[in-house]
């Protein structure tokens, strides 16, 4: 057992019924044919947290689990480990295309620099990564993406309509381009709303310590510091950090609001008033349109981009609170998918 396969978490297969004798062959659209979906394996390599961390992982894990029971494939995951080399990474994708896993998703832009090493090696594996759009050009890989600053501008209107202090705050796990649009967004659509609203900014960690998606105590502390600021509405977009910022919430009797999953959902009961609404990234959508393109026969390549238009973003009503501020959100997102209102993907944009 090498030692990547020590660190990881347990390898976990996924089996659903199957939809067809072993060896058959269905017709796959628009022509041709391919294996039976309970013959084809899925390899889902995690970032760091893995499945249960209420976010960003989970909701690939979603995407996977619907894909499962939905064509019964077969799935193998693999979990990254904090502090890990692209070596590392590189020998969790290999481990995974080895084992006859096609195709092999790699969760978050982390795997960027292991996937351009490894994908060249396995041309007939097909490859996604989620949150990277570098490797476009790479004829077996698919970058799928987001318009994270679509989403996180509803989410920015909300938290200014709800701040009775005009003061509001984001954390963010890692300081990286991609968080970098979760915050020009955010920024963006809580100053549509009020121009003159204070915004706190802090980030847990620097590249390459991406411990700052993964750990809860710094993320409390962040956003405890906000509220003492006078903040009474948090966004985090930091993973599983992210359960500090609502705990920190709730001890100041203030305001947060989740990302990439609605978080209202997996969280304690005791924790889910203060949840004012979560800025949903449907990776999970990602996940199952790649499986499904292989049970189909037709793998995705190149870039897809999961903006508002095509629902790939927005925001979360499960909290009732959250109920006077979406007519305002929802005229925004209207704007931002007839074009009327392009949001930053940068800071300061």
């Amino acid at each position: 057992m090498t030692g990547l396969v020590a660190a990881a978490s347990a390898v976990v297969l996924v089996l659903g019924a199957c939809g067809g004798d072993d060896g058959d062959e269905t017709p796959a659209p628009g022509g041709g044919t391919t294996a039976a979906a309970s013959e084809i394996k899925v390899g889902l390599a995690y970032d760091i947290g893995g499945r249960g961390d209420k976010s960003f992982n989970d909701s690939a894990a979603e995407g996977l689990d619907k894909a499962s029971d939905e064509f019964g494939v077969e799935a193998t995951e693999l979990e990254a480990a904090e502090g890990e080399t692209d070596a590392q990474k590189e020998e969790r994708l290999r481990q995974l295309a080895d084992a006859g896993n096609n195709p092999i998703i790699a969760v978050g832009f982390a795997y960027a620099t292991a996937l351009a090493a490894v994908a060249p090696e396995y041309p007939d594996v097909s490859f996604a990564i989620i949150d990277d759009a570098t490797l476009v050009d790479e004829p077996n890989v698919a970058s799928l993406t987001f318009a994270e600053e679509q989403g996180s501008f509803l989410v920015g209107a909300i938290a200014a309509q709800a701040s009775k202090t005009n003061n509001i705050g984001f954390v963010g796990g890692v300081e990286t381009p991609l968080i970098h649009k979760f915050q020009a967004g955010y920024e963006a659509g809580a100053k549509a709303v009020k121009p003159d609203i204070q915004i706190q900014v802090t980030y847990l960690t620097q590249p390459p310590d991406f411990t700052g998606f993964n750990d809860p105590a710094k993320g409390q502390t962040a956003a405890a510091g906000m509220y003492d600021s006078g903040a009474d509405v948090v966004y985090h977009a930091a993973g599983g950090s992210g359960g500090g910022v609502f705990t920190a919430a709730k001890a100041g009797g203030k305001l947060a609001i989740g990302v990439d999953a609605d978080q209202y959902l997996g969280a304690a009961p005791d924790v889910q008033p203060v949840i004012l609404t979560s800025m949903l990234k449907e990776v999970d959508v990602a996940v199952y349109d790649m499986i499904k393109s292989s049970v189909d026969g037709k793998p995705l390549t190149g870039a897809k981009v999961y903006d508002l238009e095509a629902g790939g973003v927005g925001f979360s009503t499960s909290n009732s609170i959250v109920a006077p501020f979406t007519a305002t959100a929802e005229d925004y997102e209207k704007k931002i998918i007839s074009g009327e209102i392009v949001v930053p993907t940068e800071v300061g944009g």
